[in-house]
């Protein structure tokens, strides 16, 4: 094993890192797999003006170096001015403690922006020894906070060795719930209809026939994105962001450097009424995963929605070969297309004990709640039938 050296380095943009060492501090298991943490990923954000002191998404990245100097070790991290963006909800925390006369932000984020994927934070090279790679990790975050007078670190979205491996140096953890479908082996989207129940087979073969009736369905990875197809899909996601957020995260010119960069990790599956697309779908394709991103339309379509995300993804993680789709954050409808609970992690340092102390209390009863709900929906409202995984 390569040995560290104390050196901790924080750079404002991962341009500064390199592509070279950050993907090698990826390529350890799967991590290279996710494209959320990927290097083009990330520099897209930046290079684009989303992820940058500007949007409150002011890059911090660690990274720790060996004793010849290389980078070890790298940490996605930002310094926020908000809670915007982020999926794991803190604004109630964040309220009471400024009603209380405290200073709750700037705060320090790990996390990919605007992404509640699941994806590794404390990324170490394959030849360092992990647990040392990440404690360094871990003390150059907390070490960044003492410094810029930043009370708390929310490591959001972590895998659920490093979510264990925080909790055991004292973080606070906390337990969310997605909704994710997993394939059982399927050979089709047929196979899958069969082992649900009947009811629920006759529900998404009318959902589906229903949401494409005189709409033509295109699948786009590769070199088959254009920048046609962004400018409309841009209009879709506009839309759909203005209504729900009142400002969406990505501009325009993100979704061109993403299909500069990563085509061939991206899905795009657009619905067309005769020349005009009226909605379109954004995944990203993993080493295992389809993870579904963003959703938009100019045209209300009955079930289109359930058809671009959840039933297209399916049909095409079950091609791909791919073990799961994971469709983003809430949504209890996803149970009956499919989709079942499945938990996600977040670990939270918090300086001040004021704070520390009813939060700690607070994440004890909401785990356990978050384990119940996920427990009693699995049970009380799959769509499987009783013999099926």
């Amino acid at each position: 094993m390569t040995g560290l050296r104390a050196a901790v380095t924080v750079h404002r943009r991962i341009a500064d890192i390199g592509r070279h060492d950050w993907e090698s501090c990826g390529a350890r298991d799967d991590f290279g797999a996710n494209p959320f943490v990927a290097f083009d990923f990330l520099d897209c954000l930046e290079e684009a003006g989303c992820a940058v002191e500007r949007t409150g998404w002011a890059p911090r990245h660690l990274a720790v170096h060996a004793e010849d100097g290389s980078v070890a070790a790298v940490m996605p991290l930002y310094l926020k001015s908000h809670s915007q963006g982020e999926y794991i909800f803190d604004h109630a925390w964040a309220d009471a403690y400024e009603r209380a006369g405290g200073r709750y932000y700037p705060k320090l984020v790990a996390a990919s922006p605007f992404s509640p994927v699941t994806g590794p934070r404390l990324m170490v090279r394959q030849d360092i020894d992990l647990r040392e790679g990440c404690a360094r990790l871990l003390d150059g975050a907390l070490t960044l906070c003492e410094r810029s007078g930043v009370g708390s670190l929310g490591v959001n979205f972590l895998r659920a060795d490093e979510w264990r491996f925080l909790g055991d140096q004292g973080l606070l953890l906390r337990q969310n719930q997605q909704y994710h479908w997993l394939n059982a082996g399927y050979v089709g989207f047929d196979d899958f209809l069969g082992a649900l129940s009947s009811g629920r087979r006759k529900t998404i073969r009318r959902e589906r026939r229903d949401a494409v009736a005189g709409l033509q369905i295109e699948c786009l990875t590769g070199r088959a994105l254009t920048e046609a197809h962004w400018d409309a899909f841009f209009g879709f996601y506009m839309d759909t962001g203005s209504r729900k957020w009142g400002q969406p995260y990505l501009n325009r010119r993100f979704f061109s450097l993403l299909g500069e960069r990563m085509a061939d990790r991206v899905l795009l599956v657009m619905a067309r009424r005769g020349e005009r697309w009226i909605a379109g779908a954004l995944n990203l394709i993993g080493g295992d995963c389809l993870y579904g991103r963003n959703w938009g339309c100019v045209e209300d379509v009955p079930f289109l929605h359930f058809e671009l995300c959840y039933y297209q993804a399916i049909e095409f993680a079950i091609g791909r070969g791919l073990a799961r789709v994971e469709a983003g954050a809430q949504g209890q409808h996803k149970i009956a297309r499919g989709y079942l609970p499945t938990p996600v992690y977040s670990a939270h340092y918090i300086a001040d004990p004021a704070l520390r102390g009813p939060v700690a209390r607070f994440l004890d009863q909401e785990r356990q709640a978050v384990q119940g709900e996920m427990d009693w929906l699995a049970e009380e409202y799959s769509p499987f039938r009783q013999s099926s995984p």
